[in-house]
């Protein structure tokens, strides 16, 4: 090993320390690291498995390379080495997948032989368009062959995009989704259903040129081909591709010179009936763009992102336990379908910080440390409100069934459950009598409003019926 290697590390780990969030993250994902060579340039560093290896890639590249860079200088480079343990069955972290990032080899090494990974390159791919010659047949599609529709689970908050996807893939360019502008607040899966469509694309129309871009990739590009003097290359390149995913297109903002060579090359594609797909965190309305490049986002189908409910959560974590090979019981699914809900990126970072306590430190997953790592990432966050909180919280107070409630049974525990689950429906969310009703047996708007008077009633005239109400609203407060 290198002398100077372990020093290096070490003052790396330093400043990494400095900016997480929080003392557990660098427990996690940086105390098992080891320094393996420093040869020029050049760190090599070891990771306990693949599946770590592709976190630190996903969530922490940035961070890693702007240290990197700051002790040993400009150009460093990064290069990793998996310890794979293949005597451990169970070990969700010991299943090799395909890098989207990197070359892997394995050349029949012996079990916990290490695993070279080399990345050269993270600036994101090369200027295709700087390669002399370049023929269509090799631009790189870029996309992540993780994010396929296989891969996403579709409910009420992504059908609408999830059906234009599946459409756009069976005749690119040739719908009236051309563009396709899909926006949503962060972590709710806009990458995930562009690459998605770019991969059904790809397995449909084999010889079909596809593009996954970055916004800030393409004003990179942009910046060196101003730089290069190669912008005609740079068009010339871009009217090759067939369909163009640019994920976060927010980014232009403020970028004239970007913006103007982005409407440019629109124009030349949507003129040849080629795709569009465009992601970003707001609206065309919202987006701070001149107005010729927002007029033309709007041509198409403008779709909407929103949170996952519950159910849909649950089969989202029943999706990522499967794909890591871990299992779950229904309770800790549902504890953190309930606790996890603002994003898909907080429920699949909280879900890996779970499984990789439980896989380091050789412990259950249970509830107790399920809450412990949730409190610990996402304490700050108030839990979603929604009727089926409600009417666990509602049930679990009475020892009632919950499906009891949703049945038209007028049994007078289930009766009584039914109706203070309605009126703290009412008081505490946002739904509609109707709404409300039909999530509670298929009941009617009056049947809802009738169960609130009797609530009501009862409260005023019944000691015991208001010391109910009153701790259930203290359980439901604590949300």
């Amino acid at each position: 090993m290198d002398k100077d290697v372990t020093q290096v590390w070490q003052d790396c780990l330093e400043i990494i320390k400095d900016n997480l969030a929080h003392e557990h993250l660098y427990q996690t994902w940086f105390e098992p690291i080891k320094p393996v060579t420093l040869e020029g340039n050049v760190l090599t560093l070891q990771v306990p498995s693949h599946f770590f290896y592709e976190y630190l890639e996903e969530h922490y590249l940035e961070l890693l390379i702007k240290t990197l860079r700051r002790e040993i200088g400009p150009n460093a480079c990064l290069q990793y080495t998996i310890l794979v343990d293949t005597s451990i069955k169970d070990n969700p972290f010991s299943t090799l997948v395909p890098s989207t990032s990197g070359k892997i080899t394995k050349d029949n090494k012996p079990q916990n032989a290490p695993l070279d990974i080399s990345i050269s390159n993270h600036n994101g791919f090369p200027n295709p368009f700087t390669i002399p010659g370049i023929q269509k047949i090799t631009i790189p599609s870029n996309l992540n062959e993780n994010y396929s529709f296989e891969n996403f689970v579709e409910g009420e908050c992504n059908r609408l995009v999830r059906s234009a996807g599946y459409a756009i893939a069976k005749n690119p360019g040739r719908t009236s989704f051309n563009p396709l502008f899909i926006y949503s607040a962060v972590g709710l899966g806009k990458t995930h259903i562009a690459n998605a469509i770019g991969l059904e694309t790809k397995k449909n129309f084999p010889n079909c040129t596809v593009l996954y871009i970055s916004a800030e990739q393409f004003m990179q590009q942009f910046t060196d081909a101003v730089a290069n003097k190669d912008v005609n290359q740079f068009l010339l390149f871009y009217q090759m591709v067939d369909v163009l995913i640019i994920d976060d297109i927010q980014f232009f903002i403020g970028k004239k010179g970007t913006e103007d060579i982005f409407f440019n090359v629109f124009n030349s594609l949507h003129g040849q009936r080629k795709q569009i797909i465009v992601t970003s965190d707001r609206s065309p309305a919202e987006l701070n763009l001149t107005d010729r490049v927002v007029s033309r986002l709007k041509w198409g189908l403008n779709a909407e992102l929103s949170v996952p409910d519950v159910e849909t959560r649950k089969a989202i974590i029943k999706q990522m336990i499967k794909q890591d090979g871990v299992e779950m019981t229904e309770d800790v699914i549902e504890y953190l379908a309930y606790n996890v809900n603002t994003n898909l990126r907080d429920l699949r970072g909280t879900l890996i910080s779970l499984i990789a306590q439980s896989s380091f430190n050789h412990k259950d997953i249970t509830l107790e440390l399920t809450s412990h790592i949730i409190d610990s990432i996402v304490k700050s966050v108030k839990q979603e409100m929604t009727i089926e909180y409600i009417q666990r919280v509602v049930c679990d107070y009475f020892h009632v069934d919950v499906n009891k409630i949703l049945t038209s049974s007028r049994k007078g525990d289930i009766a009584q459950a039914r109706q203070i689950a309605m009126y703290f429906s009412r008081k505490l969310t946002k739904h509609s009598l109707s709404t409300i009703g039909t999530k509670c047996g298929n009941k009617d708007h009056s049947t809802v409003l009738h169960a609130c008077k009797q609530v009501d009633n009862h409260y005023s005239a019944d000691r015991k019926y208001k010391t109910y109400i009153d701790e259930i609203e203290q359980k439901l407060s604590k949300v």
